[in-house]
């Protein structure tokens, strides 16, 4: 019926955001693992759908997100419960060189007390990486990680730290870079992931597309 026919594009669009979400939490699954909210799903969704409107090239019905502004996904925040926003107070850089398939994030030198909000009860803290490479198209994704030891949640500096990856050079498929927090609890020399990773975070810090 003719008179659906906004109804069937839109269904069209929301399915494909549902889709690239998907592929997207794939890719990054074992991070998301302990760096979640029950509710990324649907939030993730969300933040497609504003993609996917910003397509000037496919007819409505066809559009997609990386067709879209998809610079639009950095910020994404994983965990809703541990935003690194509110989390990292220090300003740090990530940057993707496509050439080279090199992502890199470096963290400037911080006293973890004063510019690191961790919850009650946790004893260190660690940083964690994530990039991919990821085609939407075939639901394929080619990620790599990377993560500093488990660090004291104290008044003594830490060093400032980089963190490389090493991506396929001059790869054509969209590339999605993530930072996050993760808090532990030190028992007898053992580290324990804290709450279940409640307030663990993670964001998109850095995305690009040919």
């Amino acid at each position: 019926d003719p008179a659906f026919k906004r109804t069937r594009e839109n269904g069209q669009e929301f399915g494909r955001a549902g889709t690239y979400g998907k592929f997207l939490r794939t890719a990054f699954k074992p991070l998301l693992n302990t760096c979640s909210d029950k509710r990324v799903v649907s939030r993730l969704v969300k933040e497609l759908m504003i993609l996917m409107k910003t397509d000037t090239v496919n007819a409505r019905g066809e559009r997609t997100p990386v067709a879209g502004d998809f610079e639009l996904l950095r910020g994404f925040e994983f965990n809703i419960d541990g935003l690194l926003s509110n989390t990292l107070y220090v300003p740090y850089s990530a940057n993707i060189d496509r050439a080279s398939g090199t992502a890199t994030i470096e963290i400037p030198e911080l006293v973890p007390e004063q510019m690191i909000h961790a919850p009650a009860g946790a004893t260190h803290f660690k940083f964690v990486v994530g990039a991919s490479e990821v085609d939407f198209s075939m639901g394929n994704s080619l990620t790599v990680y990377d993560a500093t030891s488990e660090v004291a949640w104290n008044a003594t500096a830490m060093p400032a730290t980089t963190l490389t990856l090493a991506l396929t050079p001059a790869s054509v498929a969209p590339l999605v870079l993530v930072l996050g927090i993760e808090f532990y609890q030190e028992i007898n020399g053992v580290f324990y992931i804290l709450n279940n990773g409640m307030h663990n975070a993670l964001a998109v810090v850095n995305c690009d597309k040919v």
